[in-house]
């Protein structure tokens, strides 16, 4: 079932005023929010009880959505990330100075991805730029692959949920560290 504009555009609202939404991904449910909310996003940790070192993925609906927040890169370098995108790869690339402590963690590098998923890449250009968008779920909790298990996670504790069908992945997209190619997460 897809979601509708009305519904599309109030999301994009609720993250514009620093709201915490779920929604769905290439093959688990998200937890999204507004990057540059500081607030927002300690929510958002708050509700995954997860560390702030451990830094956040950042999805778009397009390569110019990530470069306010990037090192400028490398043609080969572009050229690498970009022949696997829009896709589910999510790749470390070097941060700018300036991109927030709470976005990257304890490292130099941010976690990146242009989604393939519909839903994702709409729910991106409604809002205007990229989002933080890590699995829906507490700490050591598996991945929510339904709306209601994120509900039964969360409660009334998020501003939204976006229910969709997810991308078809069997895991969560692969990590992989641009600037040696590693493998950091299989998928």
């Amino acid at each position: 079932m897809p979601v509708s504009p009305w519904r599309l555009r109030h999301a994009a609202g609720l993250l514009a005023r620093g709201g915490v939404i779920a929604h769905p991904t290439e093959a688990v449910y998200g937890l999204a929010c507004d990057p540059l909310n500081a607030g927002a996003v300690l929510r958002l940790l708050d509700l995954k009880q997860r560390p702030l070192e451990k830094g956040l993925i950042l999805v778009a609906s397009d390569m110019a959505q990530l470069r306010p927040f990037l090192a400028p890169l490398s043609n080969a370098l572009l050229a690498r990330v970009s022949a696997s995108w829009p896709g589910p790869v999510t790749w470390l690339l070097p941060a700018r100075k300036e991109t927030p402590a709470w976005l990257r963690g304890t490292h130099v590098t941010l976690a990146v991805r242009v989604s393939a998923h519909p839903l994702t890449r709409e729910l991106c250009a409604a809002f205007g730029g990229a989002l933080v968008s890590t699995s829906a779920n507490p700490a050591g909790r598996p991945p929510a692959r339904t709306a209601l298990r994120v509900r039964r996670y969360f409660d009334a504790r998020l501003d939204a949920i976006l229910a969709g069908a997810l991308g078809g992945q069997a895991r969560p997209t692969e990590i992989r560290d641009a600037a040696t190619g590693a493998l950091i997460r299989p998928a």
